[in-house]
């Protein structure tokens, strides 16, 4: 009884970190955008479905083997055709596929189409850190590196804690622009639904819509090299008045520096 009621008390815990991954976690992080929303509606629905036909398959078989055991039927039937089970077992399986394909579809265009864009940020991977640019907020740029074991805070998650973060305001069509500057990385960020790779010498493009103030931990998913554990990307959604607010600090800080490197600018 102990053992239960500690675990109810965690997991109520853990909804304070939703955004950020957790021991012992079951499921994907509580989502925070359209995208990631109707992905998880279609993990559920495709989870559901998959557990009914387990379920059928596992009590049919249980049937075969309890109705059809040699006590039962020491005279085994030699029928080998059934015309109506046939048409059964092919048209099911379709009409399942077709009710998946469906919703997936759907979500593939979700996620695929770009909505008119409100702002647009670019995201370049290095070995073994990120860069981000604000081409709309008079070309602001600046690289987010992990802060290492021993210099992370009370607070601070290991491995999933930068320096400088992506800032970004909530409710806002953000046009995203992926590539690398050297080897193949992956923008992914669980609470959004977004994933995608950055190629060398290609720009692909995604988009995201972020609905609640917070803060948004991911990783670079494509192995990229002996630093690959070791690339957090970290977003901190604001309302559209801080965005502002921050742009303008930013910019500030920039003019300070002649390499027009936030990093550095921040120490100065």
């Amino acid at each position: 009884m102990r053992i239960l009621l500690l675990i109810i008390i965690t997991l109520i815990s853990f909804n304070s970190l939703a955004n950020t991954p957790y021991d012992w976690q079951l499921g994907f992080q509580e989502p925070a955008s359209p995208v990631m929303r109707s992905v998880l509606e279609l993990h559920d629905f495709v989870l559901i479905m998959m557990t009914a036909i387990t379920i059928f398959v596992l009590v049919l078989i249980i049937y075969v083997v309890i109705r059809f055991r040699k006590s039962a039927n020491p005279n085994p039937s030699k029928r080998t055709h059934n015309a109506l089970i046939e048409i059964l077992w092919t048209a099911i399986p379709v009409v399942i596929l077709i009710a998946m394909a469906i919703p997936s579809f759907k979500l593939l265009y979700q996620q695929d189409v770009i909505p008119e864009a409100d702002m647009t940020v670019k995201v370049i991977g290095h070995q073994w850190y990120w860069e981000y640019q604000y081409p709309e907020q008079d070309d602001i740029s600046f690289e987010s590196y992990m802060i290492p074991d021993e210099d992370l805070e009370e607070g601070d998650v290991r491995l999933l804690t930068v320096d400088n973060k992506l800032v970004l305001p909530i409710n806002k069509n953000i046009h995203v622009l992926v590539t690398a500057g050297d080897v193949l990385h992956s923008f992914a960020m669980p609470s959004l639904g977004v994933k995608k790779d950055a190629v060398p010498g290609r720009l692909n493009e995604t988009w995201m819509n972020i609905e609640k103030i917070g803060i948004y931990r991911g990783q670079c998913s494509e192995l990229c090299g002996t630093g690959h554990g070791y690339m957090p990307i970290v977003i901190e959604a604001v309302s559209h008045e801080d965005f502002a607010a921050w742009v303008t600090e930013t910019k500030t800080k920039l003019a300070m520096n002649e390499k027009n490197t936030f990093a550095k600018a921040k120490t100065k």
